[in-house]
């Protein structure tokens, strides 16, 4: 299908602002060869679902050749495809359909680190005088042998490595066979806008910069203080890692002429540049990194990835943002790879299908570019993946209170009356959740009142809203667990959104309601009636006022 090309509605409106992203994760979005890995002709084929559903922006996870010991995300070649998932020509040929259907591909860009196999650390490892010696983060042991400073990596432990080839530590932010490269050097920088280049030429729309705060470090190697508030959004409570102020080993201000220096090339292929920031003031970090037009497009943090599920919470991230954003703009995730799913984070042991209606509702009718992650319009749960099936190194580290990322990664089910719902016909790299298989997509096509199918409607519904896409926002005083919220846009009416963000039915004594129209076609349940407002359990309401 060829969606219409209503997101340039206004000649000063930036597209991508007004654009829905939708995350796939190609392990375990669709395999077609029966290996139990997802592959890049999988996501072809389903590239019709997606733009069915209204993204315009598909985002698809690192594919790149790799050793997959952080799948992916450890990259041994910036420019070629890992056997696993295809080749380029099956790349080329993905961009071409999704082109077709008016959806926009962006790949991630894994910069701050690669794999221990490639070939640039293979040569920097070697000897302290070669020609890519300084290309990655190197530092000299103390005198007692220990490592330069306590900086700590986010998968646990040290963030130092010894080599006994260089006799030196060798700086990991992440797993051990991720080295940090060295972006105080000129030519690491120009290596990787050259990668760049090679996937923009290529036809690329977008890239989407994984952990785009890591790029530069402290030269002095200073040691980072302890955090005077524990950070517990980038990390859980069992990590270390929350308890340092990371001052010096990521978020440095050189940071910012680099990423200059990246929008200087998307703008020359009219590409776009979403940052995840993970960070201890990310919303600070995104403020930054998106300001005056000369960086990145847009950014999102881990703020809406937390337990914290409340209508104050999500006013503070809006609030703080639009407080101390110049000119930028966010995108509000509340679900990816990285984090449990949504439906159970925020929805406990048995959630239900309306919480999921109205999580998105609320997602959509913020002010920022929402993305989505693959199977949560299927309001899928976390899957409980048993500890001699964990594949998540991250998880096995810290387990058994934090499990790591597996449970938010299982297989896509696709069809309910196939082995594995359809996603492979082999045995798949982490097991299809049992309990997914009555939401696979095939059942829910023919439930019209299946979140699937409220999804497809809601966005639809949204597109036709301006002052939902490009109006600025304004928070209302109200009680827990109930948010309310405007979108002013100049020439139109302001829309009215309120939300019950709570399992009871709630009431609300909202004086902008009176004389309100309601509004209707969103698939959500509420009423006014004068000045109140009743709202069912995870119930929503919206109006227009002049």
């Amino acid at each position: 299908m060829n969606k219409d090309n209503s997101l340039h509605s206004e000649q000063n409106t930036p597209w991508w602002r007004e654009a829905v992203i939708y995350q796939v994760y190609p392990r375990s979005f669709r395999d077609t060869n029966g290996d139990g890995i997802g592959d890049l002709p999988g996501i072809t084929e389903k590239l019709d679902y997606i733009a069915g559903l209204g993204a315009d922006i598909v985002w698809i996870s690192p594919f790149f050749t790799s050793p997959m010991k952080d799948f992916g995300y450890d990259v041994a070649d910036y420019c070629d495809v890992d056997p696993m998932f295809g080749t380029l020509d099956d790349f080329d040929a993905l961009v071409a359909k999704a082109h077709s259907l008016g959806l926009k591909i962006m790949i991630d860009q894994v910069l701050s680190h690669t794999a221990d196999i490639h070939p640039w650390f293979s040569e920097s490892r070697k000897s302290r005088d070669n020609p890519k010696a300084d290309w990655y983060v190197w530092a000299d042991p103390l005198a007692d042998g220990n490592p330069p400073n306590n900086w700590l990596s986010v998968f646990g432990g040290s963030s130092w490595q010894w080599d006994s080839r260089r006799k030196q530590y060798y700086l990991h932010n992440f797993l051990v066979s991720q080295p940090d490269m060295n972006f105080h050097h000129p030519d690491v920088q120009q290596a990787h806008l050259d990668n760049l280049r090679f996937w923009l030429a290529r036809g690329v729309d977008g890239v989407r910069m994984d952990a785009c705060n890591f790029h530069f470090h402290d030269p002095e190697l200073r040691s980072n203080p302890a955090a005077t508030s524990r950070d517990t959004s980038t990390v859980t409570d069992v990590n270390p890692y929350g308890m340092q102020a990371h001052v010096y080993d990521k978020t440095r201000p050189e940071n910012l002429a680099f990423l200059q220096k990246i929008r200087v090339l998307l703008d020359e292929f009219g590409a776009v540049a979403i940052g995840e920031v993970g960070a201890d003031d990310a919303l600070g970090v995104m403020a930054d990194y998106t300001a005056d037009g000369d960086k990145l497009h847009m950014a999102y943090s881990f703020n809406l990835l937390t337990p914290e599920f409340s209508a104050g919470h999500v006013r503070r991230q809006v609030e703080e943002f639009e407080a101390r954003v110049k000119g930028g703009w966010a995108s509000w995730s509340v679900g990816n790879h990285d984090s449990i799913r949504v439906m159970t984070r925020w929805g406990g042991a048995a959630p239900t299908h309306t919480l999921a209606k109205l999580v998105l509702a609320m997602q959509l009718s913020l002010k920022g570019t929402p993305c989505l992650y693959q199977g949560d319009e299927l309001a899928l749960t976390e899957a409980d993946v048993p500890f001699e099936l964990l594949q998540d190194p991250y998880g096995i580290t810290f387990w058994p209170e934090f499990k790591g990322r597996d449970g938010c990664r299982t297989p896509i089910p696709w069809t309910a009356e196939l082995p594995n719902a359809g996603f492979t016909t082999g045995t798949p790299w982490l097991p299809v959740a049992e309990e997914h298989i009555a939401s696979a997509a095939s059942a829910q096509e023919t439930d019209t009142d299946s979140p699937l199918n409220f999804a497809r409607r809601i966005i639809a519904w949204r597109r036709q809203q301006p002052q939902l896409t490009r109006g600025e926002i304004v928070f209302f005083d109200a009680p827990e667990p109930v948010l309310a919220l405007r979108r002013d846009l100049a020439g139109h009416a302001s829309v009215l959104a309120v939300f019950n963000l709570g399992p009871d039915p709630a009431t609300y004594e909202f004086a902008d309601a009176l004389d309100a129209v309601s509004m209707i076609g969103h698939g959500l349940h509420g009423s006014a009636e004068g000045s109140t407002l009743t709202l069912p359990a995870y119930g929503a309401w919206f109006g227009t006022k002049n």
